[in-house]
């Protein structure tokens, strides 16, 4: 397992050793040992155990985000494409952070295999670049109604670069993400 740092702070690209012959690939998705380790080599703090998976599926052109939990039920996620292919963005909602309004995007595929490591913090969005893109999460913290928030995924205030797939002239989101209110108007943790 490979840890590369992004532009902001805390945020981590996950780059997993994939063992690779005729017969195809094997990789270990996660190893607890592993990545507290890889945490530790880079400074970085070790979050809580994972206590919930969750998995989507979404077909291109669906935009989920962005969305975080306020304390106590803040959320770190693991996140990865097993099938697929989308455009995952973290976004630093910490207050008094040097990075807060920044987003950071990156390309997760099947084929890459990369993961990103978004702390909690952050809001968490991804647009699906394929049909039938599976998108799993891994989260530090489980769901809880009462902590979810969301942050409009178009606020003009942080000019995300949302590619589109081929085809789609516009995004696909949940009314309550459309509905999400600007970075400025959001209750933040």
């Amino acid at each position: 397992m490979k840890l590369i740092r992004t532009p902001l702070s805390g945020v981590l690209i996950v780059e997993p050793a994939v063992f690779a012959d005729e017969r195809g690939w094997f990789m270990e998705s996660f190893s607890q040992p592993r990545w507290e380790a890889s945490l530790r080599k880079l400074g970085e703090p070790v979050p809580p155990p994972f206590v919930q998976d969750n998995h989507s599926c979404s077909r291109a052109g669906v935009l989920r985000g962005l969305h975080y939990q306020l304390p106590p039920h803040a959320q770190g996620k693991l996140v990865r494409v097993v099938q697929g292919a989308a455009y995952d963005v973290a976004l630093d909602i910490r207050r008094g952070s040097p990075h807060f309004g920044r987003w950071f995007g990156i390309e997760l595929t099947a084929a890459n295999r990369r993961q990103l490591w978004i702390p909690p913090g952050f809001a968490h969005a991804f647009i699906a670049l394929e049909d039938d893109t599976h998108f799993l999460y891994r989260t530090t913290d489980v769901y809880a109604k009462d902590s979810e928030r969301s942050i409009r995924w178009d606020d003009p205030a942080l000019a995300i670069r949302w590619p589109l797939p081929a085809g789609v002239t516009a995004p696909l989101v949940a009314a309550k993400d459309a509905a999400a209110p600007a970075l400025a108007e959001a209750e933040l943790p």
